[in-house]
């Protein structure tokens, strides 16, 4: 963790410039009591990278949204490694042919053998699982 004009040298930036980030919420880094700041490692990334696009004339307002993309795409990347090993496991464990709906919404559910699939879903797939290699 690093204090603002330690933070600063590094990004090559004024502490003023890293203090007005902070009020406007491109870069939070964590406090310490309450008051002072203190940037990660993480946190100089972010300010190099505003600092690339600023350079490149992309407005404060512009680098906001970039890096809410970012964060989203990330959030969004976890969640998809998160599914891919919950699938894994499924795949692993069952043998026996599964049912899925599609919702109005674009929502895939599982549909419990024996029972019909709610009245508003688009379509329905059975999905055999490959006999296992062994």
């Amino acid at each position: 963790m690093f204090v603002i004009s330690v933070a600063a040298e590094l990004t090559e930036m004024h502490p003023q410039t890293l203090r007005q980030y902070d009020r406007i919420g491109l870069v939070t880094p964590r406090r310490q009591g309450g008051r002072h700041r203190r940037y990660s490692p993480y946190n100089i990334e972010q300010l190099r990278q505003i600092q690339q696009f600023s350079q490149e004339g992309v407005s404060l307002e512009g680098i906001r949204r970039i890096l809410q993309l970012q964060n989203r795409v990330e959030v969004l990347e976890e969640t998809l490694d998160a599914l891919r090993q919950e699938l894994r496991e499924s795949q692993r464990h069952s043998t026996k042919p599964r049912f899925f709906a599609v919702g109005p919404h674009g929502d895939v559910v599982t549909v419990d053998r024996g029972r019909r699939a709610r009245a508003n879903t688009q379509a329905l797939v059975l999905w055999e699982p490959a006999p296992r290699r062994r």
